[in-house]
């Protein structure tokens, strides 16, 4: 920084600290943010970026420092009223790590990097070579066999690739069990994935004792391999044909670089998207890390291993000694090693793997569980902050990743904070009802539109504080535990491959209920006090219209533990494939519209054979990407539908041998693009008001159904044990 713009610097902070501390009344308050809030929107409207991006942040941010200064100095109560200064210390401090999180975000992708344009192929002779590690615990063969296809259809000399299975589900230790069934059960999977090995022409490991979790169990393909580069690929992962195009070529263009990450797309929906039907129109859940904190982080050189789907250099991972175990996401944790020792990583947003997402919402919980009590360990242990070799951005995004996970606390305390006023009347913030409406509810209209303007197409309006809500309630115990104990957690493997039968309440729902109905009582005690404390109403109402909207998302989250049933485990792509269809004899040629990874809609031309039906068998065949031998998948036939002169049929696959998963593979996980396109249509930007309604609505109906389905459990209850009352008698 030269001595110029230091001084320029100097003086543009004393201006803004100076205006930000200036007494003005609510009124000049209320006509300043409201300037502040239309010079944003026009911005946004004139969809202006650049320099305007900064523009509109800067303003936004002006408003949260002086709603910062107003609050610090004029809303706590007095240190000598303990029963209303703890508690409005605590929501004070809340607000606070709010504050700090949303200028950390800012610092992170206030201008992330663009996407990277698509790669060109690399010379054949300067291609390095690469071991390709699915790590596995207890997945289904049938979910392997479809990625590890995959991972062998990859665009890439084969001479210089090897895929490997790293299975810890058939180790010495689990064969040798003093269980029998345990026992049996490796033994039979050790002798099953071996043989799907063998077919499918990849090659299988497994290690004596389970150490050190998933880090130990890479660790050890590292000590029986020796590519050059090594890619890591969740056993439900699988990877596109173009995946070492886009991303092995960055190796050579950088001798520093240990790592090369991509995103993880999701051909499911998540236990809320599925439960809150948002999968085929909202943006995913994780759309906002990948699709923008992942681009900011790697402006800082700070983009980090998320476990799989990412290309890591061999040299660089041999100077930590492998994969770090130390906590139990040992991706993070070793991104942080490696980018104290100085090297680098780059991130390509580009989905290049199709992956599976925990079914049930207890599974998502648990698989959050483990995220977050990996980043308190990791916090615990290396302690980005003050990590010795990062640089001073890397330890703020690196900070910034790892205090997220401190969330559900504030969320705790928003959450009841307005009950201590309703129920227990205690004056936990010190302001009248015009100044809550001038400072506050301006910061917060203030805050929905920054967090619009920085990831209004991959976050909408409201989700974020849904999604965390709905974590908070089991991950708070999860975070204290690992606080109090930072070597307690162990590694947890997340459940693949589920399927929900029938619609049910969670197991883990009941105190999203309890939540609810306090909250419910909690407007009744508002309604009263406003008619019996009629000088005090316009506290009342702001603090009783706090609690109305943490009404509104615990009603919400009645719909998300309310568990609809699944018949379809995989979202259907769109496609448009060339095949024949060979029923017993005769063939029909056709067109396959749709897949999933466990089949296909097909239109045909013609018609079908007498006495074909929902029953029959019959063989697809088509054109794979690459020369895998004889194109013929077998299928059942499932529905039947005429349209016109066609028939379009809906089938299964049905896989008789591990090569049968080849012709899958190439069907659904061969281009790349199909997902991209997939990913396009969901992300686009409602607005904070449009966006608002639309949550708003979503909320009311899924309050609704979350009590017709409490109701509805609570009679069958009432019912079985009549019967088994009866049966007793």
């Amino acid at each position: 920084m030269t001595v110029a713009a230091f001084i320029l610097w100097v003086i543009s902070a004393f201006l803004a600290l100076t205006i930000v501390t200036l007494p003005v009344s609510v009124e000049t308050q209320l006509i300043a943010v409201a300037v502040v809030l239309t010079i944003m929107a026009v911005i946004k409207a004139l969809k202006l970026h650049g320099g305007w991006r900064l523009v509109a942040l800067a303003l936004g941010t002006s408003v949260v420092l002086r709603y910062v200064y107003w609050r610090t100095t004029s809303t706590l109560p007095p240190v000598n009223q303990l029963e209303n200064f703890i508690p409005g210390l605590l929501v004070y401090l809340a607000e606070m790590y709010s504050v700090f999180m949303l200028f950390l975000s800012l610092f992170v992708v206030s201008v992330p990097l663009p996407p990277r344009p698509p790669r060109q192929a690399e010379p054949a002779e300067l291609l390095p070579t690469v071991d390709v590690y699915v790590p596995t615990y207890n997945e289904d063969a049938e979910l392997l066999a479809n990625t590890l296809a995959s991972c062998l259809a990859m665009d890439y000399p084969p001479e210089k690739m090897t895929v490997w299975l790293l299975d810890d589900g058939g180790t010495l230790q689990k064969r040798n069990s003093d269980d029998p069934e345990t026992s049996q059960i490796a033994e039979a999977r050790y002798v099953r994935l071996q043989k799907l090995c063998a077919d499918l022409g990849a090659r299988y490991l497994t290690r004596e004792r389970n150490q050190h979790a998933k880090a130990g169990n890479l660790n050890n393909g590292m000590a029986h391999s020796e590519g050059q580069l090594i890619v890591v690929f969740d056993a439900d992962h699988a990877p596109a044909r173009d995946f070492l195009k886009e991303t092995v070529g960055y190796f050579r263009e950088d001798p520093k670089l240990f790592l090369v990450q991509t995103p993880h797309f999701f051909l499911n929906p998540d236990p809320i998207e599925r439960n809150l039907r948002t999968f085929n129109h909202m943006p995913s859940e994780n759309e906002m890390f990948y699709g923008v904190i992942q681009r900011g982080l790697d402006k800082w050189n700070a983009a980090f291993f998320c476990g799989s789907a990412a290309v890591l250099r061999r040299a660089a991972l041999e100077t930590t000694g492998g994969f770090s175990g130390v906590s139990i996401t040992e991706d993070c944790e070793t991104a942080v090693e490696l980018h104290a020792r100085g090297w680098n990583s780059i991130y390509v947003d580009k989905p290049l793997i199709a992956g599976l997402q925990p079914a049930t919402f207890a599974s998502f919980i648990g698989q959050r569980s483990r995220w977050a009590q990996g980043m308190m360990q990791i916090l615990r242990y290396r302690f980005p902050p003050l990590k010795r070799g990062l640089s001073l951005p890397q330890r703020l995004c690196y900070t910034s990743s790892t205090l997220f996970w401190l969330f559900p606390f504030p969320r705790a305390i928003f959450l009841i904070a307005p009950l201590f006023y309703l129920f227990f009347d205690l004056q936990i913030f010190t302001a009248s009802g015009g100044e809550f409406l001038a400072y506050t509810l301006t910061y917060m209209a203030v805050n929905l539109v920054m967090q619009n303007y920085m990831y209004g197409r991959y976050r909408w309006p409201w989700i974020s504080e849904l999604y965390e809500y709905v974590q908070t309630v089991h991950l708070l115990p999860a975070v204290v535990s690992v606080v109090l104990n930072p070597s307690k957690p162990t590694f947890k493997v997340t459940a693949k491959d589920e399927s929900i039968n029938n619609s049910r309440l969670s197991e883990i729902g009941l105190p999203f209920f309890i939540i609810f109905f306090i909250l419910l009582i909690a407007v009744g005690v508002t309604i009263y006090r406003v008619y019996a404390e009629p000088y005090r109403a316009d506290l009342t109402l702001v603090v009783g219209g706090w609690n109305l909207l943490n009404l509104i998302i615990a009603g919400c989250a009645l719909g998300v533990v309310s568990e609809r049933s699944s018949k379809r485990q995989t979202q259907r792509i769109n496609v448009k494939r060339r095949c024949d269809v060979d029923f017993a004899g005769k063939t029909l040629p056709g067109t396959i519209e749709d897949v999933s990874v466990s089949g296909a809609r097909v239109r045909l031309f013609g018609q079908l054979p007498a006495g074909a039906s929902t029953t029959s068998d019959a063989i697809l065949h088509f054109k794979p990407a690459r020369d895998i031998g004889e194109p013929a998948l077998p299928i059942s036939v499932r529905n039947i539908e005429q349209a016109g002169n066609n028939v379009i049929i809906g089938c299964l696959f049905e896989p008789k041998h591990a090569t049968d998963h080849n012709l899958i593979a190439d069907l659904v996980f061969a281009s790349s693009d199909q997902w991209a396109r997939l990913q396009a249509e969901r992300r686009t930007n409602p607005g904070v008001i449009r966006g608002t309604f639309h949550f708003l609505k979503i909320a009311l109906f899924q309050t609704q159904r979350g009590l017709y389905y409490l109701f509805k459990e609570r009679g069958r209850s009432s019912k079985d044990a009549a019967k088994l009352q009866a049966r007793t008698q």
